[in-house]
């Protein structure tokens, strides 16, 4: 997750965008090919709105393209920048033109952090390639029933497993309230199996008083969880130069094209 004008955050950005693509079965590497247009455009525009890309490797055939930002009026700055270049405005008209053909819907959704749900240190953002996202809904009224959930599962994460990391956000716009939404990365697919152990050895250590929490929430409140695994897609991120030289074999370089777009809602 990234920032305007920030590269790559070292701690939880306050606001996320999420602009999430549905691909057509069968389409996903034309989606692809039209994707890198997007960053292309933002390279040689030299823009500051940098953006992670990911792709599903379960569920349904998706695209998720998440943009942190400091707060609102920081997003708001970054849509204003491009509101009056006709060329950008153009660019998008044309890329949006060819997602359409090999997409089954669209969604942006924003969300705010949850850091007092959140668990872990913040990662090193360059090294992440794999991606667990769980979208939780809760039954209206009962999200004081998710947060006692939350911090539960957190304090026996905590005792049982500290090495756990995950951030929590809050859906205020995109989708039906209450939802929540939480990131877990990894730096390899391997790392799937510490992650399973740990939520193994936080569930069996976990208090009379947290599982009753847990129990409760389960029960009561929720609505539908859906979790899927992504994979990091470089070519279809938008991200700075100091963040390519981490690693110029995965990242690449720079993109360029024609004077281009932003991603945008």
């Amino acid at each position: 997750m990234f920032g305007q004008g920030q590269g790559l955050p070292t701690s939880q950005p306050s606001l996320v965008t999420i602009i999430r693509e549905e691909v057509k079965v069968g389409r996903t590497a034309e989606h692809a090919r039209i994707e890198s247009g997007w960053p292309a455009a933002f390279g040689r525009a030299n823009s500051p709105d940098y953006y992670l890309a990911m792709v599903s490797l379960t569920g349904k055939p998706q695209a998720w393209y998440i943009i942190p930002s400091a707060s609102n009026a920081a997003y708001g700055e970054s849509m204003q920048r491009y509101d009056n270049d006709a060329a950008m405005t153009a660019e998008l008209d044309r890329l949006s033109r060819a997602d359409a053909d090999v997409l089954e819907g669209l969604r942006t959704i924003q969300a705010f952090a949850r850091p007092d749900l959140s668990m872990g240190a913040f990662p090193d953002l360059a090294k992440q390639r794999f991606w667990e996202i769980s979208v939780v809904r809760v039954r209206p009224g009962h999200e004081a029933d998710f947060d006692a959930a939350a911090k539960a599962y957190g304090s026996a994460a905590q005792r049982a497993a500290p090495t756990t990391q995950y951030r929590v956000y809050e859906v205020m716009a995109g989708m039906p309230t209450p939802t929540y939404i939480i990131f877990a990365s990894l730096a390899s697919y391997g790392e799937f199996d510490q992650m399973f152990a740990n939520g193994m050895k936080t569930m069996q250590g976990a208090t009379d008083a947290e599982k009753a929490a847990l129990q409760k929430f389960s029960i009561d409140a929720t609505l539908s969880w859906e979790t899927n695994r992504f994979r990091l897609d470089p070519k279809m991120s938008y991200v700075s130069r100091e963040t390519r030289v981490t690693d110029p074999k995965f990242w690449g370089p720079m993109p360029t094209a024609s004077p281009g777009t932003r991603r945008s809602p």
